[in-house]
């Protein structure tokens, strides 16, 4: 990160008394470079003096228990046209103070910047426009892919305006081997060649001239050169009066063209790539049916509000995110979850904004709008995905960052070598001009953003929603995914299978689970409402004790109820029912026990719950280990349940009774100390940290916010199966990636050379480079087959 100047502003968080305000003082003013810091309680700030580093300031903050308040924006680029202007963006970004991070990608053209809160853009946009190029904030990487551009350019006006140009230039050149020799005159060539060079070619002079403004180059700074050589060459020779010489203003202009055209398919077939984000947005209808005191009217959704009462139409889409009050039917959510069936929906069940109503009229109360409905989530996360670059692509920014020039002295080098040796100073510019043309930056920069939209995309489709780019790649490198039990690999809707004990056992129960929204406490309500002459008490003092259980006063008794662990930390003596138990856990039964908890612990008796597999679990495994992944279980359940699911499908080892705090622990043992890629796949509240401590974290979406937050992916349904398709989307992806530097990295090594040693005539070279960066994207349009075998 980049020092800061001499004063400047930190917004720090979590500040709330005057110690609180020492404590940074103090931290602050132990970082190198600080000459004086000031914190400030009321205005939660700190004025800094000197110039330390950025990142060494947060560091201090953070290890002080506080927080540096940052922003992301995102810009939209406009003029980046190879991975040298990358790398010139990305450092004109970072040097701007408060600048935390900056990331640019060329495919979606949008730099994804971090900054301290309370920064100007002004001054990002300054950067850039310094830089050469020019920027704008903008909503995301979808909106800039979603811009129209300027009919003329859309239709491929340019190209088509060029090619009429250039084709009676190249004729000649074509019927040469029919033994037809024939040119045109010298001055017409200059007249059709002209507008090709400087009207339609000016883009290249603009931003080659940019870039030798900002002290760098780029591919437009090759292409000109190239181009202009041999454009003055021409003229040079026609001063001359060498009426019969050849010139060369076909080569000029036929290069122009080449690229041209090659831009233009390279800007259709990224659209393509976006083309998930697109039709994720295109799913959201613009008006919605509301009923607002007993009276139905057709609105806006920007006029709607949360609580609203929305009327769906059978056949039509339904406009936000909401919970169904009145009426059934079929939704099909295929193009925002994957799931290729209609899923039946009922009063209470959830429906998503954009998904499609079967036969039945609907009434549901909105409960999401704007940017956090589930359609708006989806779409940022894939955009977020796409904006964000690999790990790998740090070796592409090296290589690129001394490209041009690398280039450019070749080209010297070509035109001096074959000048000094021949003589043939003509012969010499052309070879230069061919080296200067066949070099394509452009195919580089392109090589990984392309493929990480691409594959991104596709899932996103399939019901994969992939947060960064970085989960990505590391997933076709896992060796072993851990999957939690209850809601992953089951229904997560247990229901009471046996209740043993005194006779007030389940009332008693339901008494301390009256208020939990865990699924065993649903389980036992359930139970109780079957049994209508069962009178619930109430309970006080309620105690949630976190991965063991609940503690609570009920008819003047303190009561506990939770696991084994729990039970024996509270002295409570199981020998009563502890066969049964352990028969129950055989057959694959969660337990739980409740006692009074008093002066003398008292047992009253044991609850199993029984929870289905999901239909999906044992597929899901076995997909895993054709891949030769090994599967382990990590969950907080008994031993006994834990071991009987492993066994019916097939998992290779197994962690059970396991804390919520201890399941990130876990996490680290199965790395073996980094020498294993590790998933894991949770639901639940208490498996965030051990997904977050994972190498990638695959959350489900049918569970909470706080496990989709800490997970690099999430799972749009439920379905286990998806876990092995998630995998093998990123393993093809990366393929794609190391396919397209191949293929960038050969074609310069090869063509290069080639180009110096003569061996290329100009036109093939500017056909050559044209070609590179289109097979780039194209290739990696390829992943957009990917179908999954996940239903």
């Amino acid at each position: 990160m980049n020092s800061i100047p001499t004063s400047l502003t930190l917004p720090i968080d979590g500040m709330t008394c005057a110690s609180c305000v020492k404590r940074v003082e103090k931290a602050l003013k132990a970082v190198p470079g600080v000459q004086d810091a000031q914190v400030n309680l009321a205005t939660e700030a700190a004025s800094i003096a000197g110039a330390p580093a950025l990142d060494a300031l947060q560091a201090a903050i953070e290890k002080a228990g506080y927080a540096l308040r940052q922003q992301d924006l995102t810009l939209s680029v406009e003029g980046m046209t190879c991975a040298s202007c990358v790398g010139r963006v990305e450092k004109a970004l970072k040097k701007v103070p408060g600048v935390a991070a900056a990331e640019v990608n060329l495919a979606t053209e949008t730099a994804q910047v971090r900054l301290l809160a309370g920064t100007d853009p002004a001054a990002l946009l300054g950067a850039v426009a310094k830089a050469g190029y020019q920027a704008r904030l903008q909503g995301g990487a979808a909106a800039a892919a979603q811009e129209p551009k300027p009919a003329w350019q859309a239709s491929g006006g340019p190209v088509l305006v060029a090619a009429l140009l250039s084709l009676p230039l190249v004729l000649p050149m074509l019927a040469m081997p029919f033994g037809v020799h024939w040119m045109l005159p010298g001055w017409l060539q200059l007249l059709l060649a002209a507008p090709v060079q400087f009207w339609l070619g000016a883009r290249f002079y603009r931003a080659g001239w940019a870039a030798l403004r900002a002290g760098s180059g780029n591919m437009d700074l090759l292409v000109a050169l190239g181009t202009s050589a041999a454009f003055g060459l021409s003229l040079w020779l026609m001063w001359q009066g060498d009426g019969g010489h050849a010139l060369y203003f076909e080569s000029a202009a036929v290069v122009i063209t080449l690229v041209l055209l090659g831009k233009w398919l390279e800007a259709r077939a990224k659209r393509q790539t976006t083309a998930a984000i697109r039709a994720l947005q295109a799913l959201q209808p613009q008006t919605a049916r509301v009923r607002r005191d007993g009276v139905e009217q057709e609105l806006p959704l920007a006029a709607l509000r949360l609580g609203d009462e929305v009327i769906v139409r059978p056949g039509e889409r339904i406009p936000v995110d909401g919970e169904l009050l009145e009426g059934r039917s079929q939704v099909d959510e295929s193009l925002i979850t994957g799931e290729s069936l209609p899923v039946e929906k009922a009063p209470g069940s959830r429906l998503v904004g954009g998904s499609v109503n079967g036969e039945g009229l609907l009434r549901l109360r909105c409960t999401a709008l704007g940017a956090e409905s589930t359609l708006a989530r989806i779409a940022r996360m894939v955009e977020q995905a796409q904006g964000h670059k690999a790990p790998i692509q740090r070796l592409v920014d090296q290589v690129s960052a001394v490209f041009v020039p690398v280039v450019i002295l070749i080209a010297i080098a070509t035109l001096l070598g074959w000048g000094f040796a021949t003589g043939d100073w003509e012969r010499a510019l052309l070879n230069a001009v061919a080296v200067l043309v066949i070099a394509c930056p452009c195919a580089l920069g392109l090589a990984t953003p392309a493929a990480i939209m691409a594959g991104t995309g596709v899932a996103a489709r399939r019901g994969i929603l992939i947060k960064d780019a970085e989960a990505l790649e590391h997933a076709h490198r896992l060796q072993l995914v851990a999957f939690d039990k209850t809601g992953t690999l089951t229904e997560g809707k247990p229901r009471l299978v046996a209740a043993e004990g005194d006779a007030d056992l389940l009332r008693l129960a339901a008494a301390l689970q009256a208020g939990s929204e865990h699924p065993l406490a649903h389980a036992v309500r359930d139970a109780v409402k079957a049994q209508a002459e069962l009178a619930v008490p109430a309970a006080t003092d309620l105690q949630a004790v976190a991965g063991r259980g609940l503690r609570a006063r009920v008819e003047g008794q303190d009561l506990a109820l939770g696991s084994s662990r729990f039970m024996r930390e509270l002295g409570v003596d199981l020998a009563p029912w502890l066969a049964r138990a352990e028969l129950l856990q055989d057959e694959g039964r969660t337990v739980s026990w409740l006692a009074a908890v008093g002066a003398a612990p008292r047992l009253i008796g044991l609850l199993a719950f029984g929870d289905a597999l999901k239909p999906e679990a044992a597929a899901a495994v076995a997909a895993l280990h054709e891949q030769g992944i090994r599967i382990a279980l990590v969950s907080g359940d008994n031993r006994g349940a834990a071991e009987r699911v492993a066994r019916e499908l097939g998992i290779d080892e197994v962690r059970a009774e396991v804390l919520p705090e201890d399941k990130a622990r876990i996490v680290g043992e199965l790395k073996d100390g980094g020498r294993r890629a590790v998933a894991m796949v949770g639901d639940g509240i208490n498996d965030a940290p051990a997904l977050a401590a994972a190498d990638v974290g695959l959350a489900m979406a049918t569970g909470t916010e706080v496990a989709m937050a800490a997970a690099g992916i999430t799972l749009m349904r439920g379905n286990p199966a998806l876990v092995a398709d998630a995998i093998a989307i990123s393993k093809k992806t990366y393929a794609k990636i190391r396919q397209n530097l191949f293929w960038a990295f050969i074609y310069n090594l090869v063509g290069i050379p080639l180009a110096a040693f003569g061996l290329l005539n100009p036109v093939i070279a500017g056909a050559a480079m044209a070609l590179s960066s289109v097979s780039v994207v194209g290739n990696a349009l390829l992943l957009t087959r990917w179908k999954g075998k996940a239903t």
